[in-house]
């Protein structure tokens, strides 16, 4: 019972994860341009211009014109979800607390470190592709326009916690499948030798 639950928490610390990194996704707040009247910010899919008066928002319409920062992070944190995706999928088919495969419990360990692994390749992926962002805002501040400042937004914390509680739900089910499924291998090898016995 106690290893069941703590595949729950793990599988609850990346489902967690994955919903921080699709909020993060879709967040406008990647970048904040400050002008001197007006404030602008820029997500992976869309920007908003904000004055005193009025806030617009305009959706990208050309994917070649926008920054190298924006390709490359849009482009890697769809990958990430991707993996992510799979990773619930495939969690759920090896988590004890589940009927599927109960008739093969090696099969339902791999499936867990199967699953626990894409986590954490959504994670690590998610982390790296922000921190690597962030990287780059910070070398476009040191060559900003005097009357123009740029900073990074809280979509980059957002990304970041995502990655976070991703891979770290992601190790816990790995960990608890291998255990798992070590346990079971012992159980069917003690049964074995009982039997032989009688």
């Amino acid at each position: 019972m106690a290893s069941s639950g703590l595949q729950i928490v793990g599988f609850l610390l990346s489902l967690t994860g994955v919903c921080a990194t699709i909020a993060a996704t879709f967040m406008v707040e990647w970048e904040k341009r400050f002008q001197v009247k007006e404030l602008t910010y820029e997500g992976l899919w869309m920007s908003c211009i904000s004055t005193t008066e009025t806030t617009t928002c305009e959706i990208y319409d050309s994917v070649l014109k926008l920054p190298t920062e924006i390709q490359v992070t849009r482009s890697v944190m769809v990958a990430s979800l991707f993996f992510a995706a799979m990773g619930l999928i495939i969690s759920v088919f090896g988590m004890k607390c589940t009927r599927f495969m109960d008739a093969m419990p090696q099969g339902k360990g791999k499936a867990a470190v199967t699953g626990g692994i894409l986590f954490i390749l959504s994670g690590l992926l998610t982390i790296m592709i922000t921190s690597w962002y962030v990287s780059r805002i910070v070398q476009l501040l040191k060559t900003a326009h005097h009357l123009q400042s740029k900073e990074f937004g809280h979509a980059v914390f957002v990304s970041w916690a995502g990655g976070l509680f991703t891979a770290l739900g992601g190790v816990l089910l790995s960990l608890q499948g291998c255990w798992g499924s070590k346990s079971s291998t012992e159980s069917i090898g003690t049964n074995h030798t009982h039997g032989r016995i009688k």
